[in-house]
Order: C-alpha cells, then sequence, then structure tokens
C-alpha cells in the first residue's frame, strides 16, 4: 500500500520542482526528501526520479503517480474537513501565513482570542510576502493566508482559493523633516517628481505596484534604496536618502525626523483572508476567519 507522506513528498516534489524547493516547503532536510522518495520508488517497483544536470526530474512513471498523489492528498483534505466539522470544534494545528505590517498590526490579537475562545486549536504563524502566501495555501503548506493588493493594482486570486475582504489600509508619504513639503497637511504623488524613494525587493508585488503608480503620475520612478521592513525604510527617510511609501496598519513608532504626509488622492490597500475552497468547512478557518472579521472591524 503506498504511504500517504510519501505521495506528499512527491507531490511537493512537482509543485516545487526540486529536492530542495520539496524540503522547503514540507519543513523538513533534503535527505530526509530523498530517503522518503527511495521508499516510494521500492514501493512502486520503478525509478521515479532521474539526473538531470545537477538536479532531478520525475520520470514518466513519477509525473503520472505525482498526479494521482495531488488527488489523494485533495480528497484527504475533504475528509479530515468533513471529520473536524462533524466534530463542530476548533482543534488542531492551523497554519497562517502574514504579511509583516499585517504580523503586527492584526494577528497578534487575533491569536490572542483565538487562545481563548478555541484553546484546543493550535495556530502556526508564519511571515511571508503576499504572492508566497497565496501560492502556500494553493500547494497546501499553509491553511490560511492575508494578502493585499492596491485600490489601482488588484492581484490575481487562484479559483480554488476563497477571499474574504477583512479592511482597508489607507498609507501616507514618509519624508524627511527638513523635505519642502513637510509642513503640509495633504500631498499628491505628482509632486515627488523629482525625489529619491525607498522601495521594497525588485519583484514584490508592493514594489511593482509602486512604479506602476509612480509611472501613472507620468514619474519615472528613482529607487535610490532598497529595503525589506517599513521600519528600515523609515531610517532611510529619517536620513535624509528619500521618501517611501508608509502603510497605518502595523506601524508602530515612527522616528523624530520623519513626517507622514497624506496623499491628496487616497492611495490605499485592500487587505483579505485566503484559503482553499475545500476547506470551507472546517471549523478552525471558521473560527480564524471570524477572529480575523472582529478584529479588523476594531481598528
Amino acid at each position: 500500500m503506498l504511504n500517504l507522506e510519501r505521495l506528499r513528498t512527491l507531490d511537493a516534489l512537482a509543485r516545487h520542482g526540486s529536492v530542495s524547493g520539496a524540503a522547503d516547503g514540507l519543513h523538513v532536510t533534503t535527505s530526509a526528501v530523498s530517503q522518503q522518495m527511495a521508499k516510494l520508488e521500492r514501493e512502486v517497483g520503478q525509478p521515479l526520479l532521474a539526473k538531470s544536470g545537477r538536479g532531478v526530474r520525475l520520470t514518466d512513471a513519477g509525473r503520472l503517480l505525482a498526479d494521482h498523489a495531488a488527488r489523494i492528498i485533495s480528497q484527504v483534505e475533504l475528509a479530515q474537513a468533513d471529520v473536524e466539522a462533524r466534530r463542530g470544534r476548533a482543534v488542531g494545528e492551523l497554519r497562517i501565513g502574514a504579511f509583516p505590517t499585517a504580523m503586527r498590526g492584526l494577528l497578534p490579537p487575533v491569536l490572542a482570542a483565538l487562545r481563548v475562545d478555541h484553546p484546543e486549536l493550535r495556530p502556526r504563524v508564519r511571515e511571508q510576502e503576499p504572492g508566497e502566501g497565496m501560492a502556500a495555501v494553493v500547494r497546501g503548506d499553509l491553511d490560511l493566508a492575508l494578502a493585499i493588493d492596491w485600490h489601482n493594482k488588484r492581484m490575481p486570486v487562484p479559483g480554488e482559493l476563497t477571499r474574504m475582504h477583512l479592511l482597508d489600509d489607507s498609507v501616507d508619504i514618509a519624508v524627511p523633516a527638513g523635505h519642502p513639503l513637510a509642513d503640509r497637511a495633504e500631498v499628491s504623488l505628482a509632486e515627488f517628481r523629482e525625489d529619491d524613494w525607498i522601495s521594497w525587493n525588485e519583484g514584490q508585488f508592493c514594489h511593482e505596484w509602486l512604479v506602476h503608480t509612480l509611472r501613472g503620475t507620468g514619474i519615472e520612478p528613482r529607487i535610490a534604496h532598497i529595503a525589506e521592513e517599513h521600519h528600515t525604510q523609515l531610517a532611510f527617510v529619517e536620513a535624509g536618502l528619500g521618501v517611501c511609501v508608509a502603510p497605518r496598519l502595523g506601524r508602530g513608532p515612527v522616528p523624530d525626523g520623519v513626517r507622514l504626509l497624506p496623499v491628496s488622492d487616497t492611495v490605499r490597500r485592500h487587505v483579505y483572508a485566503v484559503w482553499r475552497a475545500d476547506a470551507d468547512r472546517r471549523p478552525s478557518i471558521r473560527a480564524a476567519v471570524e477572529a480575523l472579521r472582529q478584529t479588523a472591524a476594531s481598528l
């Protein structure tokens, strides 16, 4: 009989395309992945992996079994959801992914509420960028993720996911205290034509949004510095090295040498939760979504 955990390993290999990627997705070592695959090959009596340069690829038999594995795992998840729904209690582990500002500004009270209301539920949280979190939910590596898109640039949501809007997060422009616009009550993006910007990593959704938005106002963005964390970006602003976008969710203390300016054309992010549609019946998912909804409504 085929072993389910080994089928999960094969499924992860097919989805990630490498042993290291499968190991990261399963939170195990690469040697553990190799051992599981070796055992699965012995079970089926034929090779499932073949050498490909410095990596590996699935054989025809491997691809065939991986297709079956994906369907088997989906059915197991449905069965688990049905059993949990019949039990009627939010219990067991719930894997949640969230982008950094949601980790600070939204999740702590949510997790505290879940601990009180559902003591048998064990949330496990991982910080991830929105696109990465959504992909992890699709793969089954996460049960629930918090994601964002922008008022003028939407993030596509795969059809197998359910999405619920939680809140709109307005953002300001952070400028040095000595900036010519620092005393203004309101600004427009077009007024930053000559400024350097501190942005997120290239390729990230928020970086692409910033470039897209500035170009939409006729500005060719001058990205002077890249910093992942908002507090690092604000430190660069305080040092006079540029300006940046400053979301209000999870903002925390602002350096003394930074001024936050509301934008006249109201730049805002949409924050939402996503989970697999076939997990809708799980009480743990429903409990977490309800806690997120109530917390978001209070912000």
